[in-house]
C-alpha cells in the first residue's frame, strides 16, 4: 500500500485523544532537528516526544560512556518503560535511528502500536542485525571522519557531506544549526553483529511503515526498496522532493504522513 506524498499537506488533528508519537534522531544529530515536525504534530494535538539518545544532541555524555548499541539506545528504551501501563507509541526513526527502533520493539514490543521508518535502515529477521547497514550502497563519505581504534568505533559525519549529501534540499539555516550541534557518534556494527538476528515473534510482529525519500543521496532510493523488500511492512509511504533530512526539507508532508499513520494505528 503506498500513499503518495502529494496527499498529504499537513497534520490531521488527531483522533479520538492525543496519540503519543516518539521521534527517534539519527547519526550525528539530537531530538533537536525534528522541532519543525514536532511543532506541526503537537499543534495537531499529538504528544511528541524527540529524546536524545545517549552521547547525542543535548546528552552531554561522551562518545565513549555509551560503548554499546543498547547504552545509546537506552533513552529511548527508558522513555518507553516509563509509559503508563497498557499505553503504547508510535516510534518513528530516521536514518540510523531505524536501528533504535527496531531495538526498541524487539525489547518492548508490547509498548509500540507502530514502527515508522522515515529514509532510514530497516533490519529484518533474518540476517545479523547490522545487515543493512553493511549493504548500503558505496558512499563517497567526502570529509567525514573515522576513529576505529575509538571504543566505540568513531563517526564523525563532515560539513561538506553534510550540505552535499543529506541536506541539499533542505533550508540554509538548518544546515547551520547543524553545524552548531554536530557530535561524534557509532555505527556500532560490531556490537549489533554479537547479537542474535531480531525475533519474528516481537521486532518481526511489530506494524511497520516505511517512509521512501526520494532524492536522499545517502540512503539512496535503491536501499531504502531493498530493504522494504527484505521486510513486511504494512505500508510505503513516499515524499516526492525529500533529501535525506526529510524533516527539514519536507517537514509539512512528513508531518502530515507521521500523523495519519499515528490516527490510523495507535
Amino acid at each position: 500500500m503506498s500513499a503518495p506524498a502529494s496527499t498529504m499537506s499537513a497534520p490531521q488533528q488527531a483522533a479520538e485523544g492525543a496519540r503519543r508519537v516518539v521521534l527517534v534522531h539519527g547519526t550525528g544529530h539530537g531530538g533537536w532537528c525534528w522541532y519543525r515536525v514536532a511543532t506541526l504534530l503537537r499543534a495537531a494535538g499529538h504528544r511528541v516526544d524527540a529524546p536524545d539518545l545517549a552521547a547525542s544532541g543535548a546528552d552531554a555524555r561522551p562518545l565513549r560512556d555509551a560503548p554499546t548499541f543498547e547504552d545509546y539506545s537506552r533513552p529511548l528504551l527508558d522513555l518507553l518503560r516509563a509509559l503508563p501501563p497498557g499505553e503504547r507509541a508510535v516510534l518513528v526513526g530516521h536514518s540510523f535511528g531505524g536501528m533504535s527502533v527496531a531495538l526498541a520493539a524487539e525489547t518492548l514490543p508490547e509498548k509500540v502500536a507502530a514502527a515508522v521508518f522515515v529514509t532510514a535502515f530497516m533490519p529484518d529477521c533474518a540476517n545479523p542485525r547490522p545487515h543493512v547497514i553493511e549493504q548500503l550502497p558505496a558512499l563517497d563519505w567526502m570529509d567525514s571522519v573515522t576513529d576505529a581504534e575509538h571504543v566505540p568505533p568513531l563517526v564523525f559525519l563532515g560539513p561538506e557531506f553534510l550540505r552535499r549529501k543529506l541536506y541539499q534540499l533542505s533550508p540554509p539555516e538548518d544546515y547551520t544549526l547543524s553545524q552548531s550541534l554536530a557530535r561524534t557518534s557509532s555505527y556500532y556494527v560490531a556490537d549489533l553483529k554479537s547479537q542474535p538476528p531480531f525475533a519474528e515473534g516481537r521486532y518481526g510482529a511489530v506494524r511497520k511503515v516505511y517512509v521512501v525519500c526520494k532524492q536522499d543521496l545517502a540512503m539512496v532510493e535503491s536501499h531504502q526498496r531493498r530493504m522494504i523488500q527484505g521486510c513486511p511492512v504494512a505500508e510505503v509511504r513516499e515524499i516526492a522532493g525529500a533529501d535525506h533530512m526529510a524533516m527539514f526539507s519536507a517537514p509539512a508532508e512528513l508531518a502530515g504522513h507521521l500523523a495519519d499513520v499515528a490516527n490510523k494505528y495507535a
